[in-house]
């Protein structure tokens, strides 16, 4: 084991930093998008159900699937990590924007109307009394879609992307079982890891409000 280590330790550690990097780029991207979606769709409820439920359909397309449908895009094709990214992200949308919308959607009313009382601005009440009630659910999305990235990133290896898919692909190719669990394993602990760190914060950002199941 210890000649395992030292003949693919360091591609190991090169190929977490890559898992990451597609990770924390999707996440980031998948956040920007989905979060504001979701507070416009706590103004405009009627656009909720067409809006979530496109979100529901990326979720189910299979992800080589869907890396397949990217590769032949112009731009997108032309880098495998763009069309990984791209994908992720897509994987992404549905847990954050969910959460972000029942979230703020499970306000307490009178809430908002003595926020309105006081003069807050929609701005303001925003900031101030919706984001601060609902935080601790939309955290719940992040951690769901971020587990859901760290996994579905090993298959970004079948288009070339990198990540810890390299390994249980070469694995799985050469009937190598070392291989597969030298990526298998630091993907799970990865999994792990991401989802305990978010779940701490979520609970040391609750606050009494809304419930929602992650």
């Amino acid at each position: 084991m210890s000649g395992f280590l030292s003949q693919y330790g360091g591609e190991i550690a090169e190929l977490t930093v890559e898992h990451l990097w597609l990770t924390g780029a999707a996440m980031l991207f998948a956040t920007v998008i989905a979060v504001p979606v979701g507070v416009w769709l706590t103004r405009r409820p009627a656009w909720a159900r067409p809006v979530i439920g496109t979100a529901n359909v990326l979720q189910t397309i299979p992800s080589l699937a869907m890396f397949g449908f990217l590769l032949p895009l112009p731009w997108l094709g032309e880098r495998a990590d763009r069309v990984a990214i791209v994908a992720l992200t897509a994987y992404a949308l549905l847990p954050i924007l969910r959460n972000t919308y029942a979230g703020i959607q499970g306000i307490d009313p009178s809430l908002s109307s003595v926020a309105r009382a006081l003069g807050l601005t929609d701005r303001q009440r925003f900031f101030k009394v919706e984001l601060p009630l609902a935080s601790s659910i939309i955290l719940a999305g992040l951690r769901t879609a971020t587990v859901t990235c760290v996994g579905i990133a090993t298959i970004a290896a079948a288009v070339g992307a990198g990540g810890l898919g390299e390994l249980i692909f070469r694995g799985v190719a050469s009937v190598d079982n070392r291989l597969v669990l030298a990526g298998a394993i630091p993907a799970a602990l990865l999994a792990l890891a991401c989802d305990s760190a978010l779940g701490l914060l979520e609970k040391w950002v609750r606050v009494p409000g809304p419930s929602s199941s992650p």
